[in-house]
């Protein structure tokens, strides 16, 4: 969404609900009072209510009747649900990409990589600031490899899909120094896929890309599996080795 120079007090409520459910500031579950959000956020009450509808249109609030609202529950059906979507959707856009992507979507890819090879990783499980500044990096890779598939209907798919793994992702990013973690080398994933996306080898790129997240659905799915109340365990996804980790320090 474009920045504004002035938002609406329902849009910079909308703005930074959504940006605390993305990146963790709100847990998964946490009950969403609207007189306290209006007490935190300085704002009005019917913009907060305003904020609350709209993001439960898009599935990251989720409205009970006469309980108010909550940020949904982390789910490990829900989960494996997500990705098995986003995994198909990923590969109809890349491979339309890979097809129609001229030069100048050749050289965002290229920057949008150089960027997320230098961009720090989160200190601590507390450094929201952190990760949400190495998720912005990773997401601008990510959303400049399927820029150009040629569909607004695709795209519109792909960033709500993308939004929702992200929610679940950042679990595992802020817990990446944890003894036990085995990091790997995630770098080295990012580069494959877009060399492959450069070559215009589209077999060998959504291949690539399709093992990375199905990487990323088994690295979460055991962080969720040790979490109570996450639900039973689905299979593990059906390819790669868990490519989704943060690149190594």
């Amino acid at each position: 969404m474009d920045d504004d120079a002035s938002p609406t007090q329902a849009e910079r409520a909308y703005r930074r609900l959504r940006a605390e459910i993305l990146h963790g500031e709100l847990m998964p579950g946490e009950r969403l009072s609207a007189a306290a959000l209006q007490d935190r956020f300085a704002l009005g009450l019917t913009p907060i209510r305003e904020a609350l509808m709209r993001l439960s249109s898009e599935c990251l609030v989720e409205a009970q009747t006469n309980r108010g609202a909550r940020v949904p529950e982390a789910s490990l059906a829900g989960f494996a649900d997500l990705m098995a979507t986003r995994r198909l959707i990923e590969r109809a856009c890349l491979g339309a990409a890979i097809r129609l992507g001229d030069a100048t979507w050749e050289a965002e890819i290229v920057a949008a990589m150089h960027v997320l090879s230098r961009a720090k990783l989160p200190a601590s499980a507390e450094d929201r600031d952190g990760a949400a500044a190495w998720e912005a990096k990773h997401r601008r890779f990510h959303a400049a490899l399927v820029a150009a598939c040629g569909s607004p209907w695709l795209l519109r798919f792909w960033h709500t899909l993308a939004d929702h793994s992200e929610r679940y992702r950042k679990l595992r990013l802020l817990r990446h120094r944890e003894a036990g973690a085995d990091v790997r080398d995630v770098s080295a994933e990012h580069r494959a896929i877009m060399e492959a996306v450069l070559s215009r080898d589209a077999d060998r790129a959504t291949a690539l890309m399709d093992a990375h997240l199905a990487a990323t659905e088994n690295s979460v799915a055991r962080l969720l599996a040790a979490t109570p109340g996450a639900g039973p365990a689905p299979g593990h996804a059906a390819s790669g080795g868990d490519a989704s980790r943060p690149p190594k320090t």
